[in-house]
Order: C-alpha cells, then sequence, then structure tokens
C-alpha cells in the first residue's frame, strides 16, 4: 500500500525517557530528602514514618523515625543535619506542600509569586537551594534507600523486638545507619567538601522556627492564636507601633518576637490593659449614684384614657367639633 501510494507512513516519536543522572562529585553538594510511609512495626506498635536525607554524592544517610510526617518534625531532622554536617549547597525534595506551596487552581497565581513554605523560608535564610523534583525517578537515590529500608530495617527491628517509637529510634541509630554507612556509604569522586559551616549570622534557633506575623496595636499589644501578649516597656523602639513584628514558635515550643534586629520581651495579658491615665482619672473621679426615675403623671400625655373601640366615629366627631362639610365652604 505505501508502494502504491495509498498509505503514507508516519515517522514513529521516540517517548518520553529518563535519561541516568551521574553522582554529584563533592559531599555536600546535594542531598536528597523524603519521607517514607509504611509498615515499619509490623502491627506490634503505632503508624510511625521514617524520614530520610541522604547525600548524592557518597549515600551517606541520615534518618529519623516520627510520628507525623509534619513541617515541625521535618525541621527538627533539618537541625540534626546541620549540627552534625554543616550547610549542604542544595536540598533536592519533591514538591509537597511541605517544602513549595502551589496555586490552587489551574487559573491561579504564578507560583513564582507564592510565599515560600516554612522550610523554604528557613532553607533561604539558611542560604541553602531548594530544589524539587517532578517525578520520583528524579530522587531516586532516596526512593531506593528507602526500598533498603523496608526489607533491612524492618527484619532488623522485628528481631529487635522494637514495639515503641522510642525503641526503633534507638535500634535506627546504634545499628542501622551505623552499618548503612559504613558498608554502602561510596568515596565520592571529588575530595572537597561542599558543606558549609554555620556563622554567627545563622541562627537556627530564629530560621527553624514556625514565623508568623501580626501588627502592634497603638498600646503596644500583639493578638496571636487567639492571645494578647504585651511588649515590655523597655523593648520599645521607634516606629514599633502600628509596624509589623516577627513571631516565632521555636522547636522547644518557645514563644518569641522580633522588630527588624530588635529582640522583643512579651508578657501573656490575662485583661486588655488600660493606659495608666485612664485609670488614675478612673480612681480620682467620684463616685456618681444614679438618679431615681421621676413618677410618670397622668395625663401628662394626649394619648392617655384613649380607647380606640369606645371612641366616636369620625364623622360623629367632625360634627360635633363644628367642622362644615366641604361643599358648604365653596
Amino acid at each position: 500500500m505505501a508502494a502504491a501510494g495509498l498509505w503514507k507512513p508516519r515517522r514513529r516519536k521516540a517517548g518520553r525517557t529518563h535519561l541516568w543522572r551521574p553522582r554529584r562529585r563533592c559531599r555536600g553538594e546535594l542531598v536528597q530528602w523524603d519521607t517514607s510511609e509504611h509498615d515499619w512495626l509490623e502491627g506490634r506498635g503505632e503508624k510511625l514514618y521514617l524520614i530520610g536525607m541522604i547525600d548524592d554524592a557518597s549515600s551517606e544517610l541520615l534518618a529519623r523515625f516520627v510520628r507525623h510526617d509534619s513541617s515541625e518534625e521535618n525541621r527538627r531532622l533539618l537541625q540534626t543535619y546541620l549540627e552534625k554536617n554543616g550547610r549542604p549547597a542544595a536540598f533536592y525534595t519533591d514538591r509537597a506542600s511541605l517544602f513549595v506551596n502551589t496555586p490552587k487552581n489551574s487559573a491561579g497565581e504564578d507560583p513564582k509569586t507564592l510565599p515560600p513554605t516554612q522550610i523554604g523560608r528557613a532553607l533561604q535564610e539558611l542560604g541553602i537551594e531548594s530544589i524539587t523534583a517532578y517525578s520520583p525517578q528524579a530522587k531516586g537515590r532516596v526512593e531506593r534507600s528507602f526500598g533498603t529500608a523496608q526489607d533491612r530495617l524492618v527484619k532488623g527491628l522485628r528481631v529487635a523486638g522494637a514495639s515503641t517509637i522510642k525503641q526503633a529510634n534507638a535500634y535506627l541509630e546504634s545499628e542501622f545507619l551505623p552499618w548503612w554507612n559504613a558498608t554502602l556509604r561510596v568515596q565520592p569522586a571529588h575530595p572537597d567538601e561542599a558543606h558549609r559551616e554555620l556563622g554567627p549570622e545563622h541562627d537556627l534557633d530564629s530560621a527553624l522556627s514556625h514565623v508568623e506575623h501580626r501588627r502592634v496595636a497603638n498600646d503596644y499589644t500583639i493578638r496571636f492564636q487567639g492571645k494578647r501578649y504585651q511588649i515590655d516597656r523597655k523593648a520599645i523602639v521607634p516606629g514599633l507601633r502600628g509596624g509589623k513584628v516577627r513571631l516565632e514558635i521555636r522547636l522547644d515550643a518557645n514563644l518569641a518576637a522580633r522588630f527588624g534586629q530588635h529582640e522583643l520581651a512579651l508578657r501573656r495579658c490575662l485583661t486588655r490593659p488600660q493606659p495608666e491615665s485612664t485609670k488614675a482619672e478612673a480612681a480620682s473621679a467620684p463616685a456618681q449614684k444614679a438618679r431615681p426615675k421621676a413618677p410618670r403623671r397622668r395625663g401628662s400625655n394626649w394619648m392617655d384614657d384613649f380607647d380606640l373601640k369606645k371612641s366616636l366615629p369620625v364623622w360623629k366627631a367632625a360634627r360635633a367639633s363644628g367642622t362644615r362639610p366641604a361643599d358648604a365652604l365653596s
């Protein structure tokens, strides 16, 4: 049919392919970060999640069991990684809501203009690049590490008889991670270290907090999570009233406040504070007694003793008043 000109063959298109990507050359150049949901305790205890960070150049692994795959638990592991290794050049994650905000609908905002998540903001403040993957194959190293853990780690937890999160983390830190980093870790292609030290300008407690902003009222109070806080008088600086304050819920559950470079001392208010001048005026003002209402005099209102049912018809009332009809006036 092709030779006779009855059918014209079409050129076949190559399908979408995932090309193999070589490892990064230096340790700390790229760290893959993800969470695995699995029945780690095989029904012996509560449901657990395994958060893992694996270095792309050396396959060095850091992991922890948590009860919830939340932003707070991920920031806790991030703190452990930074204190142990320093700041890597970049983290490679998926596009989960913990790491990146996405438009709510197809006609929504440009993703580049959306505000960062708490983890994204923390990485920006620490000078760490955040790279997001569009497929599981893109972060295959951490995905394969979870596949190995779901086999060997589950068996190890079974032999150890772990049934709580404390026992699971104890086995993970004392047995599994040392075995992994001694057996499956590889030598990076280049001996240089890409991790950078944490400097005095990097405040981990502040960067890894849950951050929100509130506006200061005229009486130097702040409302946050249904509570009111008074700013200490000694911490008041020019421009604070009506300005935006950064509130930080630290990982240790303490609340801190910042206005620019100034740290603000807060005090919980059980009742709304009043200005000192108002309190002084209220204390010096003499007590006024309520005046009793004067009794109402009967007959002071034209409606008194008026009953519509007992009143005269309109035409009788008009005749009694002497009013002439309209035709008599013409």
